[in-house]
This record gives structure tokens, sequence and C-alpha cells, in this order.
């Protein structure tokens, strides 16, 4: 059997369970999504983001990419980001790393030749390693290093949720939603809160966005 043909026959047998459990589930699935939950998770395959918290379809709107990182000038991420909270109207918005991520390991490497995409993607963690270099280079071993990078880079992701107009205006409009970072652990399944930011958390001037004069 191919890799492929065992997940279609995983996914009926799948669907005819949940029918015998619960008959009305994909019917009522299907009329409409309400998600309370954003969730900004890393790509790695061992960090699925139903599984690891329980929770059912229709729950949590999913987003992820290497190393769990919401960039400006990304405008797949942005573009989930406007549709979870403008329209979907999530109340909390999580972004969630784990520890000995591949993509903090590879960002702490040097840049390789042959990934220039990648590389791409990776250097806005080693600005983040750069701002901190001091403190991650103390630590003894590389991977306490590589697990500090990856809580820092966790919560300046939040901090970044926080820099852009559709969260500003949300928070100034609706007071929600919530962000939250937090990281999971690999050899344990646990998942820890690093960082918190409420409606209305007081964040650097120079990344308020300005109200338009009025006429």
């Amino acid at each position: 059997m191919k890799p492929c043909e065992k997940l279609l026959i995983e996914n009926k047998a799948w669907a005819a369970e949940k029918i015998i459990q619960e008959p009305d589930f994909f019917k009522e699935l299907a009329e409409d999504q309400t998600p309370e939950f954003l969730w900004i998770g890393c790509s790695d395959s061992r960090v699925p983001a139903e599984i690891i918290v329980n929770a059912q379809p229709g729950e949590i709107f999913v987003h992820r990419n290497i190393a769990n990182q919401m960039i400006a000038t990304d405008f797949n991420s942005q573009s989930v980001l406007q549709y979870a909270v403008d329209v979907l109207k999530v109340r909390h918005v999580i972004v969630c790393g784990h520890y000995d991520c591949g993509g903090i390991k590879a960002a702490l490497a040097r840049q390789r030749s042959d990934l220039t995409l990648v590389n791409k993607w990776l250097i806005h963690i080693k600005d983040i390693y750069r701002l901190h270099q001091a403190e991650i280079e103390h630590l003894e071993t590389q991977s306490e290093r590589v697990n500090r990078l990856v809580e820092l880079n966790i919560i300046e992701q939040v901090q970044r949720l926080s820099h852009t107009a559709i969260i500003q205006n949300a928070w100034k409009r609706e007071q929600r939603p919530i962000l939250y970072g937090w990281v999971y652990g690999l050899n344990d399944g646990v998942i820890n809160q690093l960082i918190t930011l409420p409606p209305g958390t007081q964040i650097n001037s120079i990344y308020q966005f300005a109200d338009p004069p009025s006429e």
C-alpha cells in the first residue's frame, strides 16, 4: 500500500467512526466556523495544534510556518491574522513554538548556500539572536542556547503581533484578542506559558498607529 493510500483509508475510517459517535457532526460543522482561537505554530510534524490541546475540528483556526514567525512582509501570515481577527472575531491569538526547534537550530548556524529561501525566512530569527547574543552565549550547552532562543523567538513574535494595525485596531474597538506565547516540550508533551498581552497593553510608541487627523 502506498503511503498516501493509507491516509485516505484512515480518513474514511475516521469519518465513519465520527458519524457513529455523533450523527450530526459533519452537518453542523459544515454550517459555519466560529473558532475562539487563532493558533500560530511551527510546521514541525511533531507539534499538531489540535491534537496537543485535545481540540475538536472547528475550535482552532491554524497557521503554521517554520519557527512560528509573524513577519510583517509575509502576506500569508498577515492575511491569516486579519481574517481571524476581523472576520472570525477570535478572542485569543496563541503563538506556540517548541523546544529543540529545527528552525531555531538552523538560525544559530551559518547560512547554507543551497537554501536561499530558507535563509531569507530565518534571517529574522538571526536578528533576535543578535539582540540577545550575550545572554544566549553565556549558556553552557548548545541545547540550552537553542531552547533559550526558542523562548525569545516566541516572545518576539507575540510582540510583533501587538505592533500590527490589525491587533491595535481590534484592541481599541472591541477589547480583544488576548495574545499568548506558549512553548511546547517535545520530551513531555506539556505546554508552558511565556508571555500574555491583554488588550490595551502598553507598547513602545514607535510601534503605535496614530489616529488619522479629523477633517
